[in-house]
């Protein structure tokens, strides 16, 4: 199979190392290494990106819009066929692309310090700085109505009127959680109906270990660009928030262990401002806080969604699988809005050091 791939863009699959390479769980990564050269092979699940072909025309516009404005970015983008393509299909019908190995770069699974927040918070920023002037309306949506609250709340909605009532009577607290914050909804239809909030090409899934690193714990940019497309700043800064503060990520099932780390937050403002603060409209900027509700919100109702409807979309790797996530990101909800007067306190202090330094400057 892979020789099949490989030879499309010249390489000798007997002369090359090919081993699973990453954690991600959409699509199946491999590293092919050779004796002068890496890559990284990578298959596009098109069960969830039903047109690969979308992937690769935003990659291909954004990589030729970057060369022409900012050359030195590192801007890691599939490397074209010998017949010019930048996505292959094999003969299983499967969708393929390979791209540059960036040597002595490392991914992270799990945070370790608030360098590694700020450094990815700045690369989150930057690429979307720097496209800011980039024609959004040339880009197609590879995954519709992906960070859409409305539709996520109207679905959880449908689960509530079809499933089961043992299913109901498990999940009774946590449907009382959705029903207690869906204020968040209402903030979020005020956000998009506002004529200033712009519409900007972001990342779309922030978590850490889509971040390249170099030895030093420096981030040298981003990577899992599938999901880049026309989207509101709160969505990549939202996901840091969820994906950041805590020390417990969304499957753990003790509840003390999820809490809210405040320097995280420090470091993601920060990072994030310092790029994106020049730029940012200041209706924009009210809603930096509100970011991280929507995304926790969001992500509570789509695993309480999941649960109601039996697993039929993240699938469940033990009874009530689903239930314990909803439950967990419920509490880090929670704890999140509970600490919103200090985050306050944070942004203040930090507005202050960018002014000084931007003053100084």
């Amino acid at each position: 199979m892979f020789n099949d791939i490989l030879i499309n863009f010249g390489l000798n699959v007997s002369k090359y190392d090919i081993r699973p390479f990453g954690s991600g769980l959409i699509n199946h990564t491999y590293k092919i290494s050779g004796v002068n050269q890496a890559y990284i092979l990578q298959q596009i699940n098109n069960s969830v990106f039903k047109h690969p072909e979308y992937i690769d025309n935003n990659l291909a516009l954004i990589k030729q819009y970057l060369d022409e404005t900012n050359p030195g970015y590192l801007f890691v983008a599939p490397l074209k066929s010998q017949t010019g393509k930048s996505i292959i299909q094999a003969a299983d019908g499967k969708f393929y692309r390979l791209f540059p190995f960036i040597e002595g770069s490392h991914t992270v699974n799990f945070l370790q310090d608030t360098k590694e927040a700020y450094s990815a918070a700045v690369q989150f920023g930057r690429f979307t700085r720097l496209l800011d002037h980039f024609d959004t309306g040339k880009l197609k949506y590879t995954l519709t109505d992906f960070h859409n609250l409305k539709l996520r709340s109207e679905q959880f909605e449908q689960a509530l009127q079809t499933a089961t009532e043992e299913k109901l009577k498990q999940a009774a607290w946590e449907i009382e959680q959705a029903r207690g914050y869906i204020e968040i909804l209402r903030t979020y239809n005020q956000f998009t109906a506002n004529k200033e909030i712009k519409l900007r090409v972001i990342h779309h899934d922030t978590k850490i270990n889509n971040v390249l690193f170099d030895k030093e714990q420096n981030a040298l940019c981003l990577v899992d660009l599938d999901t880049v497309m026309p989207g509101y700043y709160l969505s990549d800064v939202g996901d840091m928030m969820r994906t950041y503060l805590s020390p417990a990520n969304e499957e753990e099932k003790d509840l003390d262990k999820i809490i809210i780390r405040t320097d995280f937050f420090k470091a993601i403002y920060k990072g994030y401002m310092s790029e994106m603060g020049s730029i940012l409209t200041e209706a924009e900027k009210q809603y930096f806080i509100f970011s991280g509700k929507l995304m926790i919100y969001m992500q509570a109702l789509r695993f309480l969604t999941d649960f109601l409807n039996n697993d039929v979309y993240y699938g469940a790797q033990y009874e009530g699988h689903n239930l314990i996530r909803a439950k967990n990101q419920f509490k880090l909800l929670e704890g999140y809005t509970n600490t919103e007067p200090l985050f306050k306190e944070i942004i203040a202090g930090v507005d202050k050091e960018l002014m000084a330094t931007t003053n100084g400057s």
